[in-house]
């Protein structure tokens, strides 16, 4: 009886061995499939399960028109999920007690201030992590965009964006509060963050891929390449340095390394016995901190019946799965790394593109270790996709409501000069030979050539590829006199609102 039983055990433990190998061959068959469908450059994949590393492989190329394929130590900006890991270090700070979570930020940047100075006092550490503070999502984000403020710089402007909400009473994304979260680690250790972070868990965590800034890539040539997408096409772009930024986006992974981080995180912080962060403030970053609304009379296709923000990640879950877990946007690549706790499963996809299938892989391996029904995530989620890109009009509209045949009212040496915002600075309108030119003060890389599009609009033509938007128009501004008062900006983006960095004409 004994000897059947074991034959019983080791027949089922073959069938368990095979029916996990055909899983990731599904899964391996889905992502190609989608990487081609959604046309995304290149991706890397890696998937966790029970603190191992069970899945890792790169699909499509590394630059459009070569042939390098990317695989798991493939380096891409992870973005919006460096998040999880200033959230981390302010966790281990507390820890040490070196902070606290209700901490007055004022305590350590006495420059820092919103819009109200009143609210601004009330600002605790906690707060500047979880998204409440009364900006809207991505609102102020123009300001360090592409920029060469310093850290501290950005912080000083920030009391000159307007909230969007009563203070603690809202959600919006605030990439500002993490770039003040970075700010005050780095004057509370004395060291910069990108030496919190590398010794605090790349080190640790044996994460030899990553870096914290693309000027760290030295002889590494496992770089993905970027890509920006037009007229239904890709084509590639140049890095960009967000070393200004780094504690709201600036890390740089591998799928193999962000394994490393995932199995971390759902060992409670603690890696080869050694407890890098308290289970209490490991819980803490995994409750939510700010809840938003769920249609509970219509749950959505992944079951969803809670959602919001915690410390650095989002909190939600997937069907009857608590999920933790964050996306990332960087100039051409978007990511994704999320996990089923309770499961003990991680999904790490990295990407070089804009239109890409993160989540769509994501949900179908999910649906693959939970035994849920097949979905084709991908097909849908792209017809998703698609239809609302075709719905966007907002520049053909403009472009529609031009009146064909307009001159300008103001003359060009009217135009020339400087114009200032405080949330800024200065933006220079220039004559170079027969053009007109408009610099940014602190941002070279978005300065443009103005050509007239519509009586005193005119569009800027960027003289550097960008990724998150492309048609913008400058409008300059004047009083009941034709005296030049100031310039506005028009630019239909979803990320960054260039309307709030309005200007005032200023003399020489």
């Amino acid at each position: 009886m004994r000897k059947s039983l074991s034959i019983i055990f080791f027949i089922a433990v073959i069938f368990t061995a095979a029916a996990q190998k055909t899983n990731l061959k599904k899964i391996d068959r889905f992502i190609q499939k989608a990487q081609t469908d959604w046309d995304v450059p290149g991706l890397s994949v890696a998937i966790v399960k029970d603190g191992e590393i069970v899945f890792e492989k790169g699909y499509g190329t590394m630059e459009v028109n070569t042939s390098k394929k990317p695989d798991e130590h493939t380096l891409y900006a992870i973005a919006s999920n460096t998040k999880a890991f200033t959230a981390a270090i302010i966790s281990q700070l507390v820890d040490e007690g070196k902070l606290d979570w209700d901490d007055k930020v004022q305590k350590y940047l006495p420059y820092f201030e919103l819009y109200d100075a009143a609210i601004s006092k009330m600002v605790t550490i906690q707060d500047l992590l979880s998204h409440n503070v009364g900006l809207g999502t991505f609102s102020g984000d123009a300001i360090w965009y592409k920029s060469e403020l310093s850290t501290e710089e950005i912080v000083k402007r920030i009391k000159y964006v307007k909230p969007a909400y009563e203070f603690r009473n809202g959600y919006g994304y605030s990439n500002l509060m993490f770039i003040t979260a970075g700010d005050l680690i780095e004057k509370v250790t004395g060291k910069s963050f990108k030496e919190n972070v590398t010794e605090r868990f790349l080190q640790p965590l044996n994460m030899d891929d990553a870096v914290v800034s693309v000027n760290d890539y030295g002889d590494n040539t496992n770089v993905a390449t970027p890509h920006g997408r037009r007229n239904d096409g890709n084509y590639k772009i140049d890095h960009v340095a967000w070393d200004n930024v780094q504690s709201t986006g600036g890390l740089i992974s591998s799928v193999h390394d962000m394994a490393k981080w995932l199995i971390f995180n759902m060992n409670d912080g603690i890696i080869n016995g050694d407890t890098l962060i308290s289970k209490s403030n490991r819980n803490k970053m995994w409750s939510l901190q700010n809840s938003f609304e769920v249609n509970q009379a219509d749950p959505n296709s992944r079951g969803q019946r809670f959602n919001g923000y915690g410390l650095g990640w989002f909190i939600t879950n997937y069907h009857n799965a608590f999920q933790v877990g964050h996306g990332g946007g960087y100039d051409g690549m978007i990511s994704s790394v999320q996990m089923l706790p309770d499961e003990n499963l991680g999904v790490i996809v990295l990407t070089n593109g804009v239109k890409v299938p993160t989540n769509a892989i994501v949900y179908y391996i999910f649906d693959q270790y939970l035994n849920r029904p097949e979905k084709d995530w991908s097909t849908e989620m792209l017809e998703g996709y698609n239809k609302w890109k075709a719905s966007d009009t907002r520049v053909a509209d403009r472009k529609t409501a031009r009146v064909e045949g307009t001159v300008p009212i103001l003359d060009e040496e009217d135009i020339i000069g400087r114009y200032y915002t405080p949330a800024y600075g200065h933006f220079t309108v220039k004559k170079e030979g027969d053009e007109l030119k408009l610099f940014w003060e602190h941002s070279p890389l978005l300065s443009s050539t103005l050509k007239h599009f519509n009586y005193d609009s005119y569009v800027m033509e960027w003289n550097h590829p960008q990724v998150w938007f492309d048609f913008g128009t400058v409008e300059i501004e004047k009083d009941a006199y034709n005296n030049v008062t100031g310039i506005s900006f028009d630019v239909p983006n979803d990320d960054f609102f260039m309307n709030e960095l309005n200007a005032y004409r200023v003399d020489d």
